[in-house]
């Protein structure tokens, strides 16, 4: 990473506060999105541009009406086309699916498919569509591994190509801000899971990803703008702030998905159900010939905020399809305490020594993941759950310590 980096901030984040006055003495604390103080600066930052923008169901006003639709209808606003990611503009997609190339049918504006597309053929899209401003507004869940934080640097690097403006709506980091947790990618292990060396655990919002993705990851910057959110704590969770949650893919259904998705996940890696098909993904996790040996083992650890029930469920699609299976279910009980790195690992551990079956994918998408070989192969060689947690500990300190820069919010 590069270290030299505080001018180009300036440069590239000098119009970064657009936001609305405070609110007045006596007046209740709230949070208000990067949206919101966008929209309350009359569009300031977008008057005179062709704008297009990059979101999905998630892109919300307070009172759910989706923000391409308050814009469309706005006339201080050029809104000329919508840019759709993994799962599409109008998230009809699954997992790995897209919408492709289509004109929503509420306000007539072309919807282009920015799904595994980057550099210049996503740089062509942005040309061919005429903008000159592309906005991004998407509701992050706050692991590496969460496809949206990619579609922003996948987007911002063919902006910079394209020669378009980037600017970036904020919005609260459900999962808060607290701190980054876990193993940083190793660039050999990079894919759309993963494109640069973050944490799996970032604790950052998008506002603050594009910072550092254009001060530490980009080529060449993109002229960048960032409207931040004006009343959020890093401290606290989704739920503090009243906004509805609307689910930024098929399977993070609640807040409480995203709390575990970071550690969870990882069961994607494996040949257990990670919960898709389920009402509870990413909570439940399973396979054929799992008993309660696995809870009762998971429970030994103590770990921080949270217990382990026994559980059983057929998933209705994805893996063990209409099959009966035994495992887990995770209840956080503390979620200033749970780490949920820490426990997905643990989780892993327990699995492979409480279930003969246990095996990871043959293509080693764990090692995608997790950002090495090193969570797989240390765990085949029998390490605990404390000992696989050591192993990142250096690389972690040194990305907190790049973090730290980016932040914007206390």
């Amino acid at each position: 990473m590069r270290l030299s980096r505080r001018a180009l901030l300036a440069a590239t984040t000098a119009a970064t506060a657009l936001s609305a006055a405070p609110p007045a003495s006596g007046a209740p604390h709230r949070l208000r999105t990067g949206f919101e103080n966008l929209a309350a600066s009359g569009y300031a930052s977008l008057r005179g541009r062709r704008v297009g923008i990059v979101t999905n169901p998630t892109g919300v006003t307070r009172d759910v009406r989706h923000i391409v639709d308050v814009m469309h209808a706005d006339k201080r606003v050029n809104l000329t086309a919508v840019f759709g990611p993994e799962h599409g503009f109008r998230g009809t997609a699954q997992a790995g699916g897209s919408e492709g190339r289509y004109d929503d049918p509420a306000t007539g504006l072309p919807v282009y498919d920015t799904y595994l597309k980057s550099g210049r053929p996503l740089a062509d899209i942005f040309t061919t569509s005429g903008v000159d401003t592309i906005v991004f507004d998407i509701q992050d869940a706050g692991a590496r591994f969460y496809t949206y934080i990619w579609t922003l640097y996948d987007c911002m690097e063919a902006a910079q190509l394209a020669g378009k403006r980037f600017v970036v709506l904020d919005r609260p980091n459900p999962v808060t801000g607290r701190a980054a947790q876990g193993p940083v990618l190793h660039m050999e292990f990079a894919t759309f899971v993963g494109r640069r060396p973050i944490s799996q655990a970032h604790g950052m919002t998008v506002a603050e990803l594009a910072r550092l993705f254009n001060g530490e990851f980009l080529t060449t910057a993109v002229p960048l703008e960032t409207v931040r959110m004006t009343g959020w704590k890093r401290s606290e969770f989704y739920d503090a702030w009243g906004l509805p949650w609307v689910p930024p893919s098929p399977n993070m259904p609640t807040p409480d998905t995203a709390l575990v998705y970071s550690g969870t996940c990882l069961f994607e890696g494996t040949n257990l159900s990670e919960g898709r098909g389920t009402t509870r993904p990413f909570e439940l996790l399973g396979a054929e010939g799992i008993d309660g040996r696995w809870a009762a083992a998971a429970n030994e650890l103590g770990l921080p905020g949270t217990h382990f029930r026994e559980a059983y469920f057929a998933p209705t699609f994805s893996k063990f399809q209409g099959k009966t299976i035994g495992g887990v279910q995770i209840h956080v009980h503390d979620r200033a305490a749970y780490d949920p790195v820490r426990t997905g690992i643990a989780l892993l551990v327990t699995a492979k020594k409480a279930w003969s079956g246990f095996a990871w994918r043959p293509d080693n998408w764990i090692d995608k993941l997790t950002g090495s070989a090193r969570v797989r192969t240390m765990i085949d060689a029998g390490a605990s759950a404390d000992e696989v947690v050591a192993g990142w500990q250096q690389e972690l300190a040194a990305f907190r310590r790049v973090r730290g820069e980016y932040l914007l919010y206390k």
